[in-house]
């Protein structure tokens, strides 16, 4: 196999930490793009909330991201704020490269090892260790900036509403826990074009929400 799938990640979310680790089972010579975008960006698009801003919600997602964590041998700390500005460490990415090594180490600090990516020595450490002579020069790169702008432009040209996201052969593949899927459709291209996914696909809506109000259009 020798095909492209871009997945794309924000390091505000921990979900892509723990993908990351399942990496070794998607097929040799599938070739993966890895992608910075701001996931903010996203949410306001979509209209959605994050799970950090729903408290309940918040909870949750943590308790569940280091209990998945611990199943598959992870060290999860977290960082110590959450949400957090991600801007800074998603710069630093793009100006490196934005290789999947890159995009796992700075994951590690962050998520493994509960550093904070908002903080100057933070920074100065993963600049350091990216090979980086000066981060606060790259971060008001004109074109890593807008690297990042397009980045989530497209993104959200291309219907992804959350991180992290595979997009392979024009379908989305949201979320860890659609990693199976994703393998699956890896080994058959063919199967939302048939029932019951095709079907699934076509659902029309009866009802829709406005202003937090449920309205029938039916």
């Amino acid at each position: 196999m020798d095909e492209d799938a871009i997945w794309y990640f924000d390091y505000l979310s921990p979900f892509p930490y723990l993908q990351l680790a399942r990496f070794g089972e998607l097929p040799d010579g599938l070739r993966i793009k890895p992608t910075p975008v701001l996931f903010a960006a996203m949410l306001n698009h979509w209209g959605h909330k994050g799970p950090a801003e729903i408290p309940a919600k918040k909870r949750q997602t943590y308790f569940y991201s280091c209990w998945l964590a611990e199943q598959r041998n992870l060290p999860f700390a977290g960082p110590p704020h959450h949400p957090f500005n991600p801007l800074a460490v998603l710069r630093l990415t793009i100006a490196a490269g934005s290789g999947i090594d890159c995009v796992r180490m700075i994951y590690e600090r962050i998520w493994g090892e509960g550093a904070n990516p908002e903080s100057p020595e933070t920074l100065a450490r993963l600049a350091a260790e990216l090979g980086i002579a000066d981060a606060q020069v790259v971060l008001v790169d004109h074109k890593v900036k807008e690297t990042l702008r397009v980045n989530t432009q497209q993104a959200i040209a291309a219907g992804v509403f959350g991180v992290p996201t595979f997009l392979c052969d024009g379908e989305l593949f949201w979320g860890d826990d659609s990693t199976s899927l994703f393998l699956a459709f890896l080994k058959d291209r063919e199967m939302f074009r048939r029932d019951p996914y095709l079907r699934l696909g076509q659902i029309s809506a009866s009802a829709e929400r406005v202003a937090g109000v449920a309205k029938t259009t039916a």
